[in-house]
């Protein structure tokens, strides 16, 4: 067999870049390249990219199902596994009803794995039970953008940064977590456009910015509301896109009429004449572009900060047009397709509700089964549950909760609360240690399917190798223990027909196949009779909800203050070599050597104040957990601010985060939190989570 070049899609972040996989005469993966002229990546990849062989290299996966007995694991069949996995559930719902179990998909997995997921989940296991990481990164998106738009998704394209004359970066660090887009805003500063990015930290985008806000974390509608108050008071909106295209227009400007940026000051750290200056700026642009991420969404107020940023867009008219928009950036690179495929506990594929008496009716005859009629829990939703003793099992995969949710010590015990755990894995996860079975998975090149980008670009990936042992793609697993289970309700034989499937029932992706998102390098969704070759722009003459609405929206505030015995503010960051869970990335001895296993950052003023030196071993303490780790001491965050990645195992910054929630989509506020920062006595190594764990 000769050595070959697959076509496929790079497995990280949002941003969909395209890769060439290279296959030697073996049929080994050697090597990774970029595509030269894909539309997103230009040419481009990032380290993450570069380092893609290592993350799916065949040393340390699972290669067969394991079962636990006691506190070891041993290889059993499939047989043996679907058998007892589905006895299991049997048992458990014949005890607690349908409900008592449930299913945590991947924004990892092809859009092909998150269909069959959901579909497992409703028309086998008869339950709305169904999420997935969304929750914790953009479900207030969705909700947000949905009241507001119609639609909870990137309203433009990332080519259209070189069409822009303002770019706006609040809440988002695209330098670090989408590092091929975020060098394509530095190619179109040094092109002209204008430069304002809103953070807590001094990011690299930051440095080179026209303008920095560095605001206090949670005080974002403190300022998007003092920034309306100029527009509205300056005549800097667009009256007649506000006439023909919005509703709401007067309430919301009685409800920011005494919001004066001097007003806003005290609450945000901003100076009044930075907030009137970054109003002039994008009042005036004739294009400006909003770019946003977890600073956004990651607070109680989640959703109402993305109905704040969705206000100022629509007041200047900033949307619907090149160069223009409200553009959440997704974190992992099939987000966007778990949340289109119906990855959620309130909607069916394409945001259709679980609670519309004709969206249950469509997919009940679309797929011969009864529906479960009323919404799901959400993940943090069976964790509690779990905990109340009112959720027994739950099959997760490519999902690391131990490691991601907020407050690890809650998610371990609700783990090992449950009946029946079952993980389908790369690798042995923390979150697979607590498992009852473990299921090899394939890799996203040892399978075939597609994956949407975060401007909503649907794009098929090719198998380039076969999957070690017995590891299979996850809707191959899923339908045969819908078999063992009784069902043939996913009785597909190929994932093009999971694909044409799930098109036939998703109006926003009804015009695609396989053959026409290869051809174009993947199409943008909706694409149907209206638009056979996708839409790159979204609501260019009209909202899905008519006219778009301008909803008055109020500081809240971050749900947990510091005082005398927690006197700094946490929030989390990602690191440009690292992403998620750690689990693919830290098998790069490349991208490993590049950090240490775990880092605090803090300002020199709160580090001497506290007698830390830099790289000292420290610990942290929040009302929930304590971790040990290492200081970064840098200005890049302000003073009583301190800041932790959550890619490491070793010094999960989930052991400290909040689990108080946005009430409208559970988001849970993991971007403040108040902590203690203590140095270690001299001579002393940080110790991992695990050690500190086994010494309580």
């Amino acid at each position: 067999m000769a050595s070959s070049i697959v076509k496929t899609v790079c497995p990280f972040c949002g941003v969909g870049c395209g890769i060439n996989l290279k296959i030697d005469e073996h049929g080994n993966l050697t090597g990774v390249e970029p595509q030269r002229s894909h539309p997103v990546s230009r040419g481009k990849l990032c380290e993450k990219g570069w380092s893609t062989a290592y993350a799916i290299r065949p040393d340390n996966r699972i290669t067969e199902p394991l079962k636990r007995i006691h506190d070891r694991f041993y290889p059993i069949s499939w047989d043996e596994a679907l058998n007892d996995i589905s006895e299991a559930i049997r048992d458990i719902q014949a005890e607690s009803g349908p409900d008592a179990v449930g299913v945590i998909s991947s924004a990892r997995a092809t859009n092909e794995d998150n269909y069959a997921a959901q579909k497992f989940a409703r028309a086998v296991l008869k339950t709305n039970n169904i999420d997935h990481c969304a929750r914790i990164c953009h479900s207030p998106t969705v909700a947000g953008l949905k009241q507001t738009l119609g639609s909870g998704a990137m309203t433009n394209s990332t080519k259209d940064i070189f069409d822009t004359e303002l770019i706006v970066v609040i809440g988002a660090d695209p330098t670090e977590n989408h590092s091929v887009f975020g060098g394509q805003i530095i190619e179109a500063r040094q092109r002209g456009a204008k430069l304002v990015v809103i953070d807590p930290r001094v990011t690299r985008l930051a440095k080179m910015a026209d303008v920095h806000l560095q605001l206090k974390p949670g005080s974002n509608i403190a300022l998007i509301n003092a920034m309306l108050h100029v527009l509205i008071k300056q005549k800097l909106y667009d009256a007649s896109f506000i006439s023909q295209r919005c509703e709401g227009f007067d309430a919301l400007a009685r409800s920011v009429e005494t919001i004066i940026p001097e007003l806003a000051e005290s609450g945000t750290g901003v100076a009044a004449a930075q907030i009137r200056q970054v109003a002039e700026l994008y009042g005036r642009a004739k294009s400006a572009m909003i770019l946003y991420g977890m600073g956004i969404t990651q607070f109680v107020s989640g959703t109402q900060n993305v109905i704040a940023l969705s206000n100022l867009a629509l007041v200047c008219g900033q949307i619907g047009r090149p160069g223009t928009g409200i553009n959440p950036l997704r974190g992992q690179n099939n987000v966007q397709g778990a949340c289109d495929m119906g990855c959620l506990p309130n909607v069916y594929p394409g945001y259709q509700a679980v609670d519309d008496i004709s969206a249950q009716g469509k997919f009940a005859q679309a797929w011969g089964e009864q529906v479960a009629t009323r919404p799901g829990l959400t993940s943090l939703g069976m964790t509690k549950a779990a905990l109340a003793g009112e959720f027994r099992g739950l099959i997760i995969f490519g999902e690391d909760p131990v490691v991601t949710d907020p407050d690890q010590n809650h998610v371990r015990a609700a783990m090992k609360k449950m009946d029946l755990l079952v993980v389908a894995e790369l690798t042995m996860t923390e979150t697979a240690k607590l498992a009852d079975y473990i299921l090899p998975a394939a890799s996203f090149a040892e399978k075939e399917g597609s994956f949407t980008n975060c401007e909503r670009r649907v794009q098929h990936i090719a198998q380039a190798v076969q999957p070690p042992g017995l590891a299979m793609g996850d809707w191959q697993w899923l339908k045969a223990l819908a078999e063992a289970l009784g069902s043939h309700a996913l009785s597909w034989t190929n994932s093009e027909a999971v694909f044409d499937e799930m098109a036939s029932l998703t109006p926003s992706y009804q015009g695609m196949t396989y053959s026409g998102i290869e051809l174009a390098h993947g199409l943008q969704w909706p694409c149907n009779q209206d638009a056979p070759q996708g839409t790159a722009i979204l609501h260019q003459t009209t909202f899905p909800i008519g006219k778009a609405r301008l909803i008055p929206v109020h500081q809240i505030d971050i749900d947990e203050k510091t005082d005398e015995q927690y006197p700094l503010i946490l929030t989390t960051n990602r690191l440009s070599c690292h992403y998620g869970c750690g689990s693919m990335t830290r098998k790069s001895p490349l991208l490993e050597r590049e950090t240490p296993a775990g880092l605090l950052f803090i300002n020199p003023e709160d580090a001497r104040a506290l007698n830390i030196q830099r790289y000292s071993p420290v610990g942290i303490r929040s009302r929930r957990g304590y971790v040990e780790t290492r200081a970064m001491i840098t200005d890049d965050v302000p003073p009583g601010l301190v800041s932790m990645p959550y890619h490491f195992k070793e010094a999960p910054s989930n052991q400290l985060t909040n689990t108080a929630q946005d009430p409208i989509t559970k988001m849970p506020e993991l971007k403040a939190c108040a902590v203690s920062v203590v140095p270690l006595p001299p001579g002393q190594e940080p110790k991992d989570i695990d050690r500190l764990l086994e010494g309580q």
